[in-house]
């Protein structure tokens, strides 16, 4: 009679495999992870998962819902508010009235429902990433942007801030179509390259001026509410502040969280928001744009802003600058337009800061 074979556990089936990878590799996959939510996860592992996802570079902060600073859902300064409304409609007007200069600086150049500081998970920015004492890049995606417009406009903004903006290039356009078929003897929208005068008439000129104060102040209001998140963290390296809506990006760079850092920005006295300076703005203007993918865009505008103080604006090199930005601003169809819209005429306008 044979003896029954005995069965021996396998010890090396009892071995977890992730515990072989050397923490480097291990610290590598959770700057893949990014997301500030899944690495909280991550963290309550183990004691090695813990110790090690708070040493990320890379994370990414993504908001869920809207609150106030205060954890108070109803927010005066929300959009959707009545008192915001009649507020912000008479800042709007304030502003129009006073910012900028009088029409005739306007001339061609022949060159050719939402908060504004959302929190996620009542509790901001700053607090959600104190734990974290290695980031180098930062991105933050709100829950929408900001900036309010009628059903059918296309906005959007980017900007790059130091102590104060940078540069700013503003998108837009009031209404979206299906390019129409014409015939050999039609003529899609007659062109002539300049600004029509119904454009300053029709109230066109005023809508582009409350789309670029609105962004401005959407751009200010985000690099304000960033001090507390840069002064945390001496090793960030880059950050990106945007929307779930793709309506507007801040971007910070190495060269410009040191400035933010040697030299604080300055508080509007108007609200929490940094001082926009005096600036300079370039429009540029097409009633009628023919986008890839078979759309038109009417009412195409592009505004690009830069602060008054800026002595080197009319260097070659920062040209080239200013026009690698414009380009690298906006993505698919939209940048087909912005760069369409850079060989078009340019109209100038001076801002006074607010």
């Amino acid at each position: 009679m044979q003896p029954k074979a005995r069965v021996y556990a396998d010890p090396s089936r009892d071995l977890d495999e992730f515990e072989r990878l050397p923490d480097s590799i291990v610290l590598l996959i959770f700057n893949k992870v990014a997301d500030v939510r899944s690495l909280g996860r991550c963290s309550a592992v183990s004691k090695r998962f813990n110790s090690l996802v708070f040493l990320v570079h890379d994370v990414y902060l993504k908001f869920d819902h809207v609150v106030t600073i205060d954890g108070d859902c109803d927010d005066p300064l929300s959009p959707s508010s009545p008192r915001h409304r009649r507020l912000f409609s008479n800042f709007v007007k304030l502003i129009l009235s006073t910012l900028l200069k009088p029409f005739h600086n306007l001339h061609s150049t022949n060159g050719g429902n939402k908060p504004i500081v959302p929190q996620l998970s009542h509790h901001s920015p700053a607090q959600i990433l104190k734990n974290f004492a290695h980031v180098r890049n930062l991105r933050i995606e709100l829950l929408a942007g900001e900036v309010a417009t009628e059903e059918g406009v296309i906005l959007k903004w980017r900007a790059e801030f130091g102590s104060t903006i940078q540069n700013c290039v503003i998108f837009g356009g009031t209404r979206v179509d299906r390019k129409p078929v014409f015939s050999e003897h039609e003529s899609p929208v007659e062109d002539s390259g300049s600004i029509p005068d119904s454009f300053y008439t029709n109230g066109g000129l005023k809508l582009r001026v409350v789309w670029t104060i609105n962004s401005l102040i959407a751009a200010s209001t985000r690099h304000y509410f960033l001090q507390p998140i840069i002064k945390d963290h001496p090793t960030l390296k880059s950050l990106v502040l945007t929307d779930a809506d793709g309506q507007g990006t801040l971007n910070m760079g190495v060269g410009q969280l040191k400035e933010f850092r040697e030299k604080p920005p300055v508080a509007s006295a108007a609200s929490n928001r940094t001082q926009v300076p005096a600036s300079n703005m370039k429009l540029k203007y097409s009633p009628y744009l023919d986008l890839p993918g078979g759309m038109a865009l009417q009412g195409a505008t592009l505004v690009t802003i830069k602060p008054s103080s800026d002595g080197s604006s009319g260097t070659n090199t920062n040209t080239t600058e200013s026009d690698a930005f414009i380009f690298g601003a906006f993505e698919g169809p939209f940048k087909a337009a912005a760069k369409s819209l850079m060989k078009r005429r340019t109209y100038l306008l001076e801002m006074n800061g607010f």
